[in-house]
């Protein structure tokens, strides 16, 4: 009898420490687990925000590029219309000069004697607007003498339209010297826009002034 109770016991004291060891097995696995499910869900959230850090940054990236390209337009805008303004006054000047006619006529004898220079004919054909046309025509001999040319140069009676200047073609048309204040303003814009920058912008600044009114 004691036998049997002494394996009994036994029985009793090995299923306790099994069930001791197997708890301290278990409560060494749950804490792996735990451990193992907060270093997932710490390296997600990582992950979480760095996503989020990276798609804020490309957000506001591209709010400071549409910002940026915003006011681009608005500088590039507000450029135009000063080198309109400037231009609008120069043509206001020239307007100006071309009713003062002791310093005008001496430029347009200049004008003409350029534009004789730069034809390979030697008869010609000068063509003015109505007031200068009217200005000339009584002392044309004098004025043509004055340009200094031994070129023959006629003058057309039928008036062009333009603010001043001259053309000056050979007798059958075929070719012909824009020397007008608008065939020359035409002739000089790309170097008048960068005057006008110059003056008006600073030189660090003038080859993006450049580009964008081209």
């Amino acid at each position: 009898m004691e036998q049997v109770q002494e394996l009994e016991s036994a029985i009793l004291q090995r299923a306790n420490r099994l069930a001791v060891e197997y708890r301290e097995r278990a409560g060494h696995s749950r804490d792996n687990i735990l451990q193992e499910a907060h270093k997932r869900l710490h390296l997600r959230e990582e992950r979480e925000v760095l996503l989020a850090k990276s798609k804020a940054e490309r957000t506001f990236r591209r709010q400071v590029q549409a910002n940026e390209l915003k006011l681009q337009k608005e500088m590039d805008h507000l450029r135009w219309n000063l080198v309109l303004t400037v231009k609008q006054q120069l043509r206001e000047r020239i307007l100006e000069l071309v009713e003062d006619e002791k310093r005008y006529l001496p430029l347009l004898q200049s004008l003409m004697t350029h534009a004789a220079q730069a034809l390979e004919r030697q008869q010609l054909v000068a063509h003015f607007n109505a007031r200068d046309l009217q200005r000339v025509r009584s002392k044309w001999e004098t004025f043509v003498q004055a340009t200094a040319t031994d070129k023959q140069i006629t003058l057309d009676p039928n008036p062009i339209h333009r603010i001043g200047g001259i053309i000056l073609s050979s007798e059958d048309g075929l070719i012909r010297f824009d020397n007008s204040f608008e065939g020359r303003e035409e002739r000089l814009t790309d170097r008048l826009h960068q005057v006008i920058l110059e003056r008006l912008f600073p030189a660090a600044t003038l080859h993006d002034n450049l580009s964008s009114i081209r």
